[in-house]
């Protein structure tokens, strides 16, 4: 994710590739090529642009012909707010960061070029990503967030009385040192006594994590461009799988159907191989990504069974938890419910989707 900054950024372009399903080789477009690796022949260096007062996600300026290229991950496209005030633009160890106060979401956070969340819609994906899984299984007491450095989902975990321990690994410190000074309604969620963070690589910090540790994992990471690509692979799931106890569930930040499916049938079907439990895809509406939506993996491991789609541990039950930070904007157990409802074109492209509701 990318925005304006001091600095040039690598202008990262996606792959044409193939694959095999059943023998027949298939073309997979551009935008679900996992954005694999920065082109060759384009040494071009970009960096993102507030314009006259309107900052357009997905689009850079490269070289001094000023040239346009919209992110691999969505080509074709790019969505536009306009810009009242520019608060924070710095080059951290890893990404362009840049928070901006929007004319009609409020306070805006984008990494090197996108956005990650706005103050008006931040409670849909926030709400949803902690409690699809955390709602599912009894008694969470032991939950890690990967990413997540602007504590949201730390605030929605906290509401969990159950919750013994809450481990974060953010790599980024200066994400989580911007969202304490411009968001604070979602930063809150650092002041939680359970919260233990670890600022690092959360790859290396799984690989040191006992087997079995935890009775959840959230995955809140970026787009699978570039070094995030390692994010969506086999190993990296068959970590989060060891590190997970018998029954234990994950949910992992899974794009859109509108635009990524073959992406969303690749990591479906590792995780199928992976987790010997439920697997599913739910998702949610977020009017500020790419297409307006937002997908979520869950899995599960063996051991006892997890019905995702009926949740057992409703929040709304949890005594004083909806009040704990502040009321519960979007999440419900209808809305719950609803997420694990596939339009029939996604059932049609995504083929590991379409016996989905019967498992």
């Amino acid at each position: 994710m990318e925005v304006g900054a001091k600095g040039d950024l690598e202008c990262h372009m996606a792959m044409d590739g193939k694959t095999s399903n059943n023998g027949i080789d298939k073309k997979i477009p551009s935008c679900c090529l996992k954005a694999r690796a920065s082109a060759p022949e384009s040494d071009a260096k970009c960096h993102s642009t507030v314009v006259s007062g309107w900052f357009s996600q997905l689009q850079s300026s490269c070289g001094k012909s000023k040239l346009y290229y919209n992110n691999p991950m969505w080509p074709g496209e790019a969505h536009s707010l306009k810009v009242e005030e520019v608060l924070f633009k710095e080059r951290s160890l890893y990404q362009e960061v840049l928070v901006f106060k929007s004319s009609s979401y409020g306070n805006v956070l984008a990494l090197d070029g996108i956005v990650q969340l706005t103050e008006k819609d931040e409670c849909a994906y926030q709400e949803m990503i902690a409690h699809l899984p955390l709602c599912s299984i009894p008694s969470p007491k032991k939950v890690l967030v990967v990413g997540g450095g602007d504590g949201g989902v730390l605030r929605e975990i906290s509401r969990h009385t159950s919750v013994e321990l809450i481990d974060i690994c953010e790599i980024d410190q200066m994400v989580i040192d911007v969202s304490k000074k411009f968001f604070p309604q979602l930063a809150l969620g650092f002041e939680d006594p359970r919260v233990k963070l670890h600022v690092g690589d959360a790859v290396e910090f799984l690989k040191n994590s006992p087997d079995g540790m935890y009775d959840a994992i959230i995955v809140d990471s970026s787009d699978p461009v570039g070094p995030a690509q390692e994010l969506v692979e086999r190993p990296f799931f068959e970590t989060l799988a060891r590190a997970l106890r018998p029954g234990g569930v994950l949910c992992n930040m899974a794009e859109s159907f509108w635009l990524h499916t073959h992406l969303i049938e690749d990591m479906l079907s590792i995780c199928h191989e992976v987790f010997k439990g439920s697997v599913h895809y739910a998702w949610t509406s977020v009017p500020t990504y790419p297409s307006g939506v937002i997908g979520f993996l869950l899995c599960s491991t063996e051991g006892p069974p997890v019905d995702f789609l009926n949740p057992i541990n409703p929040i709304e039950d949890i005594e004083g938890a909806v009040k704990k930070s502040r009321e519960l904007k979007f999440y419900n157990s209808e809305v719950h419910n609803a997420a694990f409802a596939l339009p029939s074109f996604v059932r049609k492209e995504v083929s590991l989707l379409r016996d989905s509701a019967s498992t």
